[in-house]
């Protein structure tokens, strides 16, 4: 594997944690998360936030791991948050004060969680479980956090500045002068940011055998399908909207692919952004740099205009989930 490929591949045993990346961190259930920025810059708090590829997406890519009974406080994002459950049972709950209703998801679970509505999230599981995020846009923007955490924080030393910078008070930090604090929403703004019905909330979480296999995928083959999960137009490629289609910007498409073992993809080539994350199995990735294999948890973003191919080595297949860049994915081109 070239220097390249290897610049562009994520071990999941290689994770960087921040365990203290938002102003929630110390707040007692809160204290144990740890948040990994993998693609882009994502929307933590913490300047030093290790990212482990800077190189611009069109969206970002992030993960969230936590023991159990580890909870994540309630916040709003500005552009579209995006999880799938790699490993753990999670609860989301929505709501300013995580009252207004919650979702159960399990291993393999998808949901899209609309901007500007107050969610959190906890692993209600017996093992340390890890959420695979995709964001969505360059520029994230930052999270707006419910007013409980602003009065939690200042009792464990964290204090937020307008612009999303954390400070630590606790390790002789001090606030900047002239620096303006960031405050809480207003009332007003808890309004705007109102939950959705519960049932257009049911329409933005999926499980795998809700997965929509397109048969007419051009990557369908023997032993081999591709399913949408999040698909905000009818593409270049011949998906239809849905079955999450989203009434807020996505900027992106989500899509499962699925091999049996021993199955393959002949290479072929796209022209937008494409990051592959394994969540069951083991994928060997081939292209003319060389051949990358990536196990459960790994990441990789494929080099735009390079060709790839696809094959699973592992008895058990493989399922992966891949973060297409744009509304409308084109066709993609394959080698002769």
């Amino acid at each position: 594997m070239t220097a390249m490929l290897a610049n562009r591949l994520i071990r999941y045993a290689d994770l960087l944690p921040c365990k203290n990346a938002f102003v929630d961190t110390r707040s007692p259930g809160s204290d144990q998360k740890e948040n990994f920025t993998l693609i882009g810059p994502g929307v933590s708090e913490n300047p030093n936030q290790h990212v482990h590829i800077p190189e611009p997406h069109g969206f970002n890519i992030g993960g969230a791991r936590q023991p159990p009974r580890c909870l994540n406080s309630q916040h709003s994002h500005e552009t579209a948050e995006v999880f799938v459950v790699h490993k753990g049972r999670w609860r989301m709950i929505f709501g300013v004060n995580a009252d207004e209703g919650d979702v159960t998801m399990e291993e393999g679970d998808v949901i899209s969680i609309p901007i500007h509505m107050f969610r959190g999230f906890e692993n209600i599981g017996e093992e340390t479980g890890f959420l695979f995020a995709v964001l969505g846009g360059d520029d994230p923007g930052k999270v707006t956090w419910s007013p409980r955490v602003f009065d939690l924080a200042k009792q464990y030393g964290l204090v937020l500045l307008e612009g999303g910078r954390l400070v630590d008070t606790t390790v002789g930090e001090s606030v900047p002068p002239g620096a303006k604090l960031q405050q809480p929403p207003s009332a007003a703004e808890i309004a705007r940011l109102a939950t959705p019905p519960r049932e257009a909330l049911a329409s933005c979480v999926l499980k795998p055998k809700q997965f929509a296999v397109n048969p007419r995928s051009p990557l369908a083959r023997e032993g081999v399908e591709e399913a949408a999960i999040i698909t905000p137009q009818a593409t270049g490629d011949g998906f239809a909207p849905g079955p999450i289609k989203g009434w807020w910007p996505h900027g992106f498409n989500l899509r499962c692919l699925r091999l049996e073992s021993g199955a393959f993809v002949p290479p072929h080539i796209r022209n937008e952004e494409e990051v592959i994350f394994v969540h069951r199995g083991v994928l060997q990735l081939a292209t003319p740099q060389g051949e990358v294999i990536l196990g459960p948890g790994d990441t990789f973003t494929t080099p735009k205009g390079v060709p790839r191919g696809f094959r699973a080595s592992s008895s058990n297949g493989v399922a992966a989930y891949v973060v297409r860049g744009g509304d409308s994915p084109a066709m993609p081109s394959f080698l002769s």
